[in-house]
């Protein structure tokens, strides 16, 4: 990259890429895609990565590559979990974050990729965030055999066939973990996995096996990461794990089929889990350690007499609770003209609860329509708990 063109992204890094490109004039040296690349790139970074981006002069990849990487805030999540040790490898590097963060703490450090391009990148960034590593570029099946041992490998498949269409299961993205489990297990005390949160985490356990942890990573309550971690030999029980910004909720899962918890209506505090709970689906387990009961096995809402402060998800006070009747609904919403609602389990869409209800919305108030565990029909109105 030429003087004129690190001028040109120095001076209008903060304006929109849009509107820059369409005044796409010649600008005498300055390569404008390559600038309007590294425009966008900087500033998904920062808002990604924002260490990444405070270092002047990283390389950014094309936009896809960029939706595509780690948020720095997983990446350090799966640092904490890599841990430490002699040897780190990443046969799947890509831009390198997870790579970057993760291996901090290894002595030596091997970041694998099988595009040219990225290896270049990848050189030049790890150079200026004073990141002393091995970059190879070559194929992750290749490097694993000639590998001799690792503590740890990563591994992170791209979920994306030839033709650029998303994939999900496990054997269909590249490289195929199930192929080379037996070889991974082989060379590394410790393998990490990162899938697609599509993924069923109970199907990949069973499909892949040696698995002991499993880690359902989201941000802001969404659901980011799906993240398996593999061992030769398992000394327990498998260990979940749920996690969501700072929220974190670890058990055992139950093995067999679940009570069917119940609830009264008489109870006063509702509880909706977070966006890894229920992708989790590790609900009996929730129940069980918070002392909450489930409003019925479909509804994955939960209910209590009292307040729970550290209820990974959000609470709310049960103000009253009403079935579908005209005459009841009418005095328990009276003077409400704004609510927040939502479905679990129940025969309307929010869309259509929201015009028989003639209801706008937003405001403090809070409806969750379900399902119980008799099978009928009910609205609790809450509001949050601050």
């Amino acid at each position: 990259m030429n003087e004129a063109t690190q001028e040109f992204i120095r001076q209008h890094r903060e304006e929109d890429v849009r509107l820059l490109a369409l005044k796409g004039k010649s600008r005498g040296e300055v390569d404008l895609p390559l600038a309007l690349q590294q425009i966008a790139g900087w500033q998904t970074a920062r808002r990604k990565l924002p260490s990444w981006a405070a270092c002047d002069g990283l390389l950014y990849p094309p936009h896809l590559n960029m939706e595509q990487c780690s948020s720095e805030q997983t990446a350090r999540y799966k640092a904490v979990l890599a841990g430490e040790g002699d040897c780190f490898v990443d046969l799947t590097g890509g831009l390198g974050v997870d790579f970057y963060f993760m291996s901090q703490s290894f002595e030596q450090r091997i970041y694998v990729e099988q595009q040219e391009h990225l290896c270049g990148i990848a050189r030049h960034n790890f150079a200026l965030l004073g990141h002393d590593c091995s970059v190879v570029c070559g194929f992750a099946a290749d490097v694993l055999t000639q590998l001799d041992h690792a503590s740890v490998i990563f591994l992170d498949p791209a979920r994306r066939d030839q033709h650029g269409a998303r994939t999900y299961s496990i054997q269909d993205c590249t490289p195929n973990v199930l192929e080379l489990r037996d070889l991974l297990l082989q060379k590394a005390g410790r393998i990490i996995l990162k899938l697609s949160p599509m993924l069923d985490w109970h199907k990949a356990v069973e499909d892949l096996g040696n698995v002991s942890e499993v880690h359902i990573v989201s941000v802001q309550n969404e659901c980011k990461e799906l993240l398996l971690v593999l061992q030769r030999e398992l000394t327990g029980p498998l260990r979940l794990v749920c996690v969501n910004d700072n929220s974190v909720f670890e058990t055992s899962p139950i093995v067999g089929p679940l009570e069917d918890w119940q609830a009264s209506e008489a109870n006063s505090y509702l509880y909706e889990p977070n966006a890894s709970i229920m992708k989790a689906g590790c609900f009996g387990e929730v129940a069980d350690c918070y002392g909450v009961r489930e409003l019925s096995q479909n509804s994955h809402l939960f209910v209590s007499d009292y307040e729970i402060v550290d209820f990974p998800g959000r609470g709310f006070h049960v103000e009253a609770v009403s079935s579908m009747n005209r005459q009841e609904l009418k005095k328990v919403l009276e003077g409400v003209d704004h609510a927040n609602i939502t479905v679990r389990n129940f025969p309307m869409t929010v869309a259509e609860l929201r015009k028989r209800l003639h209801l706008k919305d937003g405001g403090e108030v809070y409806i969750f329509a379900t399902t119980v565990s008799d099978g009928a029909h009910r609205l609790f109105i809450c509001r949050k708990i601050v």
